[in-house]
């Protein structure tokens, strides 16, 4: 438990063992969150140069000491078990990774791991994998191109975590294979997001650069290639800043086929950042909205054959319409954000293609030149102990003779040494020299084996001391791997210019509602249906019914607050309601300021009339209605009135209106709104209408046609009348 104290330096009392003392709290915070946060970015969620993060590659390794690359398949239970000896995460964790990797989850366009059983689907998020002791796994062939030359010391080696074994830092891939599958992890303050590319063009890409370094990369690496088979819409400033700069996004959509027999729409793919679950949520939510009305049903048929969504379709609805709307509204059309963020030598570096794949060259070359001195050591010491044989050649009798006439064992190799000038790495060499190959044919033929070493030595030690020649060896097993392993594309390129987006708007049922807005601030949407069907309304306690509007569900609502704010919307944001309910509160609807009250709501569709304001001070604002008709269509509009003297009363007329106005003298005088001239500016002050002096309107109201003459004025100012009689008042 930590008590913080707080102070401008930063320092507070932390409790250590049963005592506390002081410390700054900086220096606490980065002693205990940095090293955790460094072990993620460099243990945990980021990929590195060989197209792996740590758990797959000690999951991949394991498989192959197994022997899981040539053998037939085991229990996953079995791999997770054995992997756990490098990597001391749960069970779970483990065989979440495999699963990741598998050919039966699907979203690697070339998976690791050869599986059998249920390891769930990507584009599903209910279909989830059986449990590790019911399925089945082994290493794919492509994972020969991951171990190869493996243990022929191509890349380091380090103890696990508990030093009881050997697993290597990176494995050697001879293909660069952290741009032919896709990878994404989450660290702390950085994340890494790499997309597929097919590995035909990607091998092609690889070769090329090795001989041209300013080969232009998009000519044969055209756009990423996705396992999912979405359409990818291209967009040449797109996919050149993310070969530039390793960051960007790039547009996804689904594809489908329509069934004219049937009338009905077949999704078979979709963006690899979404799942048919979401898909069909999404359209089942549009229906209910009456966004989409073209749809009479639609349902999952995902089967053995692949994945599919079924959509039947109301007879005579637009197809091309219907699309576009699935396009616009769901995830069917997506983005897949890149952010190319690599670990090289132990640092997280955000890269483009192109200096990726010389990163992977320049690992690849190491690779090489490690497996060639490998093998040239090996050779150097076949030869050498081959040479001894050519000395023993002229006189095997002689060899004999030493050995026999050895009175000990432990003699013969010394003896063998002084006979022939050899050393004693060669003398144990012949002398364990089977009695029945102490004839001239074998000494004859691995004699001749010299002459083949001496010209390997020879190729090899050329190559290692020419980089080009290597680059060559590359060229070579990527030429091999891209005719072995290469696919064609999975996803196909549209053109963003091909593609013309319909422009069509929102369609939202327009029908007859009654709004009820409510001293407090809360607001009820009935429909003529239910408002005919419901008893009293329900209100907050101390709450009533200040306006009750008849308009429809598509009209504008503009609500005007104590702050001199308007808050704009359609009606049809506000849910369907009943008496029953107490209603929606506009403040929390709109995010209100605190302690902002809202006072007034009019409903308008084409901003026709005026907003009559009505003052403390006795004047009177009249301003247009097209004032608060924006072309930017902002939600919140501020100094909508003016903010001079508190306002008594507001009120939205569409045509001309006689008011009643009533002071706190006891005066009462009545006007048409005709006599005041229209303002354009929102916070106009307004116009005397009844003159005051140390008294204050209080009351407000819309005569009916009847007007009382004895208060009528035709020209502003007056004082107006005195009276006692009572009148409809709206104030706040």
């Amino acid at each position: 438990m930590k008590k913080i104290k707080n102070s401008n330096k930063s320092k507070g009392f932390i409790k250590h063992a049963g005592e506390e003392r002081q410390e700054n709290i900086t220096q606490v915070i980065e002693s205990n969150y940095m090293p955790y946060a460094m072990s993620v970015i460099m243990s945990r969620a980021i990929p590195e140069i060989d197209g792996f993060k740590p758990s797959q590659r000690k999951l991949l390794y394991t498989m192959y000491k197994m022997g899981l690359l040539e053998s037939a398949r085991t229990k996953s239970a079995n791999i997770v078990g054995q992997t756990m000896k490098l990597n001391p995460h749960g069970d779970s964790a483990i065989y979440d990774t495999m699963a990741r990797m598998s050919r039966g989850y699907g979203a690697l366009p070339h998976p690791y791991v050869d599986s059998k059983g249920n390891f769930g689907k990507f584009y599903s998020r209910d279909m989830t994998k059986a449990a590790s002791r019911y399925t089945e796994a082994k290493l794919e062939g492509i994972c020969k191109e991951i171990f190869k030359d493996i243990d022929k010391n191509t890349v380091d080696f380090v103890p696990n975590y508990d030093s009881t074994m050997l697993e290597p830092t990176l494995l050697p891939t001879a293909y660069p294979s952290v741009l032919v599958n896709s990878i994404s992890g989450i660290a702390v303050g950085m994340a890494s997001s790499i997309c597929p590319f097919n590995l035909k063009e990607l091998c092609e890409t690889t070769i090329k650069l090795m001989n041209n370094p300013n080969y232009d990369i998009s000519s044969s690496l055209i756009a990423p290639d996705f396992p999912g088979g979405a359409e990818i819409i291209y967009d040449k400033d797109k996919i050149d800043k993310i070969y530039k700069t390793g960051r960007g996004g790039i547009s996804l959509r689904g594809r489908y086929t329509y069934d004219t027999k049937s009338n009905c729409i077949d999704i078979t793919h979709i963006p690899p950042t979404t799942t048919g679950e979401v898909i069909i949520e999404k359209i089942v939510d549009l229906i209910k909205q009456n966004k989409i009305t073209e749809i009479s049903d639609i349902r999952d048929e995902t089967g053995l054959d692949g994945f599919k969504i079924t959509i039947d379709i109301k007879r005579g609805a637009d197809v091309d319409r219907l699309v576009s709307k699935l396009f616009k509204f769901t995830p069917m059309q997506d983005n897949f954000n890149c952010n190319f963020n690599i670990l090289i030598k132990n640092k997280p570096k955000v890269m483009s293609i192109r200096e990726i794949i010389f990163e992977w060259i320049n690992f690849r070359v190491e690779c090489i030149k490690r497996r060639i001195k490998f093998d040239l050591d090996k050779k150097k010491k076949r030869l050498h102990l081959l040479s001894a044989l050519e000395k023993i050649l002229l006189d095997i009798d002689k060899a004999i003779k030493i050995i026999r006439e050895t009175p000990e064992e432990s003699l013969v190799v010394e003896n063998l040494m002084t006979g022939f000038t050899i050393d004693e790495e060669q003398a144990e060499f012949i002398a364990e020299i089977k009695l029945r190959n102490l004839n001239k044919e074998y000494i004859i033929k691995k004699v001749d084996e010299i002459k083949n070493l001496k010209d390997d030595i020879k190729k090899l030690e050329f190559t290692l001391k020419d980089e080009n020649e290597i680059k060559k060896v590359i060229s070579s097993e990527l030429k091999e791997i891209s005719k072995k392993y290469g696919k064609k594309r999975l996803c196909p390129i549209v053109n963003k210019d091909d593609i013309k987006e319909r422009e069509f708007e929102e369609e939202i049922p327009d029908y007859p509602v009654t709004i009820f807005f409510t001293k407090e601030g809360y607001l009820k949407k009935i429909t003529a249906q239910s408002l005919r069907m419901s008893g009293e309304q329900k209100l907050k306690n101390g709450d009533e019914i200040t306006q009750e509007i008849e308009t429809t569900n598509n009209c504008d609502l503009i609500f005007f607050t104590s702050l001199g704010n308007v808050y704009k919307t359609s009606a049809n944001t506000f849910k369907d309601s009943k008496a029953s309910v107490m209603g929606d509160f506009a403040c929390a609807h709109f995010g209100g300021e605190e302690n902002e009250k809202f006072l007034y709501v009019a409903a308008t569709k084409n901003y026709s009339g005026f907003m009559m304001f009505f003052f403390e001070d006795g004047k009177v604002s009249k301003i247009n209605m097209k004032c608060y008709q924006t072309k930017l269509n902002r939600k919140k509009l501020v100094n909508s009135y003016s903010g001079k003297s508190p306002v008594v009363a507001m009120f939205y007329i569409v045509k001309e209106q006689n008011f009643s106005i009533k002071s706190t003298s006891g005066k009462v005088l009545t006007f048409n709104s005709s006599v005041l001239v229209p303002k354009e500016t929102k916070n106009s002050q307004g116009v005397i209408v009844m003159k005051q002096g140390k008294y204050k309107v209080c009351e407000v109201s819309i005569c009916d046609s009847k007007v009382d003459k004895k208060y009528f004025v035709s020209k502003i100012p007056s004082s107006g009348k005195y009276t006692s009689a009572k009148t409809q008042q709206l104030k706040f």
